[in-house]
C-alpha cells in the first residue's frame, strides 16, 4: 500500500489511426497530377522589363525580350575578349619579368 495514496498508472494510448485515408498515394504521378492540379508550368520573372523563365535548372531569357540589348551583349562580349587578351600579355610580361629578375 502506498504511503501517500494510489501510485500513478497512466492509461494505454489508444493505437494510431492510419496517417492518410487518401489513395492518392497509391496511383501515379500523371494522376496525381491530374487530380490534384500540379502542373504550374515554368517559373518566370519579369525584371525591368526583360522576362526570364527558369529551364534546366538556369533563368534564361525568353525568346524575343532581349532583342533591343543584342548589340550590348555583343559590346560586352566584344570587351571581355579585348580584357582577356589583355590579361594574358600583361601574365606573360609578369612571367618574363620574374625570368630576368632570377
Amino acid at each position: 500500500m502506498p504511503l501517500f495514496g494510489s501510485t500513478f498508472s497512466p492509461k494505454k494510448t489508444p493505437p494510431r489511426k492510419c496517417a492518410s485515408l487518401s489513395n492518392l498515394h497509391m496511383v501515379g504521378r500523371p494522376i496525381r497530377e491530374i487530380e490534384l492540379g500540379l502542373e504550374y508550368g515554368t517559373p518566370t520573372v519579369n525584371l525591368a522589363g526583360h522576362s526570364l523563365k527558369f529551364e534546366n535548372g538556369q533563368w534564361v531569357a525568353e525568346s524575343g525580350s532581349f532583342t533591343g540589348d543584342h548589340r550590348e551583349m555583343q559590346r560586352l562580349r566584344k570587351r571581355n575578349q579585348q580584357l582577356q587578351e589583355e590579361n594574358n600579355l600583361l601574365r606573360l610580361k609578369v612571367d618574363i619579368l620574374l625570368d630576368m629578375v632570377s
